[in-house]
């Protein structure tokens, strides 16, 4: 059974809170996303229907949980996740946050970690640029800098 400690504590969860809440953008009223899904805070589509209203408060509370839940998926299916250099590790937490759970762990990124190869890894990761099937600029740029906080963990 995998570990399931988190990482994300202190300065690691400042970091990728502020990471994914600028590429996410803050809403307080619920909204369709690009494929259609109602949509609310940063990104935040579980149990969400249109009409809802939070916070910003809520809305930081509400990131900082589900990214604790997607880092735990995150790290059921890796096996040697504290071994992941910290950067890179929050650039794959922001990745499962984007394309769930169940698409990182079916991943070539997710292979490449677990065999040891974090460039390549970090380079699959960029695949994830299509929403609702077609290529979307937003998602190549977040992918770009989440590619960028992966090779930089490589550097430390």
């Amino acid at each position: 059974m995998k570990s399931p400690k988190t990482r994300l504590a202190g300065w690691v969860i400042a970091l990728i809170v502020a990471f994914v809440g600028a590429w996410e953008g803050l809403r307080t009223s619920t909204y369709r996303d690009i494929i259609g899904k109602p949509t609310i805070c940063y990104g935040e589509t579980r149990g969400v229907k249109m009409g809802d209203t939070a916070t910003n408060v809520q809305c930081d509370e509400m990131l900082i949980a589900s990214l604790k839940h997607h880092e735990a998926g995150m790290r059921r299916c890796l096996e040697h996740p504290d071994k992941i250099p910290i950067r890179t590790y929050v650039a794959f937490v922001s990745l499962t946050y984007n394309v769930g759970v169940g698409n990182f762990c079916r991943s070539t990124a997710r292979r490449r970690l677990d065999a040891g190869d974090y460039a390549g890894a970090c380079s699959a990761a960029t695949w994830f640029n299509r929403a609702g099937g077609r290529k979307v600029q937003g998602l190549v740029n977040r992918r770009q800098a989440e590619y960028k906080l992966c090779m930089e963990g490589l550097k430390s």
